[in-house]
């Protein structure tokens, strides 16, 4: 493997378990963050994000595998030595030291001059846009500005790498968004490698670059947001990552780039032939996303060459920038639909029979041997 650039990490971890007794919390795992990446970990509680965080930052060892950093094995190193920092949901900003002083707590332990520690904290709390909030102390402080210290204060010893463990979960929701858009700003300025942990789908589809979907100890997808939640490879990551209507059905063509599949109401399907490349099972789910789908009204045609099933047309929600509907196919299956607030049509009333169509191109499927409960849903 090439060595990572002087200012950035890539972590590697080969066959990594842990251990706590008789029970994994993670099981046999392989993967490569890039340097300069960001990163996230995603998955319920309980899959094992937290504890490979925890590996990675040296506050545990792993039972077998190994973990590099740039090229080094790191899997027995202490965590002082490894250049890496953590930020925690918990902030753990010292109360009594106002927020220069908690930035500058690092550097003045590694006995730093002055005029570095001066220059260095100001840099960063600019960087961090808390620089009028100098001389205040931490409990003068909202959640989104603490949690903006504890970053600081991570960053200023410029580390190659920083793992971030739920460090939004203690924050409203306004804020959460506020500072995913902070947190993938200051990453892309500064431009280390960021490993991030969240059981928030939504948090990690806008920040990562890429993400592995965890879980039971094990990682299920690694891909980018879109990849991941285009085409998911089991039904746990496409109920997890987003909603998803899954129908059940069975391979009838094979041939060429396009697959058929018959559904179990009896309409025939088609989706492309690299959806379920990895396998050669005859009993499959396709899957569609509720946005997908775009709801036909009576005498209107769908476009040449796209799916159509029936459904019913059941209670509705309207959110604004669309309306959504639980409908049920033919044969009582339930359905999730996302009608856009286009103004082309009206609410449609309940038991009302919709035909929905969509392009197969936007059609997914897992084999009926991948298929598992979805966990902490």
């Amino acid at each position: 493997m090439n060595a990572a650039p002087s200012n950035r990490h890539d972590v590697r971890l080969e066959n990594v378990t842990k251990q706590f007794g008789g029970w994994t919390a993670v099981d046999d795992i392989s993967l490569t963050v890039k340097g300069g990446e960001f990163f996230s970990l995603l998955g319920p509680s309980g899959c094992g994000k937290s504890t490979t965080l925890s590996m990675i930052g040296g506050f545990e060892s792993p039972s077998v595998g190994a973990i590099y950093l740039g090229g080094e094995d790191v899997s027995r190193q202490p965590s002082y030595k490894r250049d890496v920092n953590t930020v925690f949901q918990s902030y753990a900003l010292f109360p009594h030291l106002d927020i220069f002083e908690n930035v500058a707590f690092g550097l003045r332990r590694k006995g730093l001059p002055k005029a570095e520690i001066e220059t260095r904290v100001r840099d960063m709390l600019a960087l961090v846009d808390l620089t009028s909030f100098i001389k205040r102390k931490p409990g003068q402080l909202s959640g989104g500005q603490a949690q903006r210290v504890a970053l600081a204060r991570a960053l200023v010893n410029k580390p190659k790498l920083l793992l971030l463990d739920e460090p939004l979960g203690a924050l409203d929701l306004k804020l959460r968004k506020q500072m995913q858009i902070e947190l993938k700003r200051i990453q892309s300025e500064i431009g280390i490698t960021f490993l991030f942990v969240t059981h928030d789908q939504e948090e990690a589809m806008a920040m990562s670059d890429r993400l592995a979907v965890m879980s039971k100890g094990r990682i299920e997808q690694v891909g980018t947001p879109a990849e991941v939640y285009d085409h998911p490879c089991t039904e746990f990551v496409a109920s997890f990552l987003g909603a998803s209507n899954l129908i059940p059905g069975q391979v009838v063509d094979r041939g060429g780039e396009t697959m058929v599949v018959k559904l179990e109401d009896g309409a025939v399907v088609k989706l492309p032939a690299i959806a379920l490349a990895a396998s050669n099972s005859a009993d499959v789910k396709i899957g569609v996303r509720p946005e997908k789908f775009l709801v036909l009204a009576a005498g209107e045609s769908e476009e040449p060459g796209w799916n159509v099933i029936e459904a019913v047309a059941g209670v509705s929600v309207y959110l604004g920038v669309s309306r959504q509907y639980m409908m049920e196919s033919k044969t009582g299956r339930p359905l999730s639909v996302y009608a856009q607030n286009s103004g082309r049509a009206g609410e449609l009333a309940p038991g009302e029979t919709v035909r929905l169509a969509w392009n197969p191109a936007h059609t997914f499927a897992v084999a009926a041997s991948q298929i598992q409960p979805a966990e902490g849903e």
